[in-house]
């Protein structure tokens, strides 16, 4: 495995303080982020190493161990838990000293995960999760559509459900890092990140739409045509209609995850438009309208 320095990808020195940690990666992740460099594949893998070197070394455990063990951290535990037998199982092999160095940690992990076999055989394990963000358009979840993933040197196609929501991870088995040593395979783990490129409002599966009528619509009634997600449709208005009424569209909102041909509903709220720019002869016609409601 390659070694990344995540102190060194954040620009900051080993005894830098969780502040300046955080401080450091806002200002990288902001500057790297894939919205404002979405043809940029360089900065992307940037902001990836910058999004993992963040994960490590903002949480103080997962610090230390990168520390101490370098780019064998995640293997932390296994090398104290060999180490403690090591120490208490005199036959069982050669005993560690109190200090290690570099050589200590590449003689052990050898050992452990494809060089010299000790007594009790090469031990397997699991290879790592890997995370990544996939940031799509509203309008593309709307309806089931396949992705390409380039993770690496290697390209994945996937499925995208519709109705996937902002925020959601779902995860790929087996997609993430080599096991050691015939060990399983790690998982790969998707979030998503969805901008709202439609007039709609989304809360959940349901859509919300403000929608514009004239006066007169509103208090003659009328048939007025209005875009859905999923094309036009005539909807008649009452007469009468009150300003910031809302009226229910069945079935005509958002798709719901993973369950072909439910729909949430669409909320049509109206916004009445008064007439500006009167001529004489309207106005005197409303005077008349006035004084058949006194």
């Amino acid at each position: 495995m390659e070694f990344i320095d995540y102190y060194k990808v954040l620009g900051v020195n080993k005894n830098a303080s969780e502040e300046e940690i955080k401080k450091a990666y806002r200002k990288l992740a902001r500057k790297l982020h894939p919205d404002l460099n979405p043809n940029d594949k360089e900065a992307h893998k940037k902001f990836q190493q910058v999004n993992e070197a963040n994960e490590v070394l903002s949480d103080p455990e997962k610090r230390k161990k990168y520390d101490q063990y370098g780019k064998e951290w995640k293997h932390a535990d296994q090398f104290e838990k060999q180490q403690q037998y090591q120490r208490s199982s005199p036959g069982a092999g050669q005993p560690f000293s109190e200090g290690f160095g570099e050589d200590s940690f590449s003689d052990f992990f050898a050992s452990m995960f494809g060089g010299a076999t000790g007594r009790r055989g090469r031990a397997k394990f699991r290879g790592e999760d890997f995370q990544a963000e996939l940031h799509l358009k509203l309008s593309e979840v709307y309806t089931t559509h396949k992705q390409t993933l380039t993770l690496g040197e290697k390209k994945i196609r996937i499925t995208i459900p519709a109705g996937i929501e902002n925020g959601q991870k779902i995860k790929l088995k087996g997609y993430g890092g080599q096991g050691v040593n015939g060990g399983p395979n790690g998982d790969l783990y998707i979030s998503f990140h969805i901008v709202n490129d439609t007039a709609f409002r989304r809360d959940g599966n349901d859509l919300h739409k403000t929608f514009e009528i004239d006066l007169y619509t509103a208090l003659l009634g009328g048939e007025i045509t209005i875009d859905t997600m999923g094309g036009k449709i005539k909807l008649k208005v009452p007469p009468e209609t009150q300003n910031n009424t809302v009226t229910r569209l069945k079935g005509k909102g958002f798709p719901v995850y993973k369950k072909e041909g439910a729909f949430g509903d669409l909320f049509i709220t109206y916004n009445v438009k008064l007439p500006i720019r009167l001529t004489e002869k309207e106005k005197e016609l409303f005077r008349e309208l006035a004084k058949l409601k006194q």
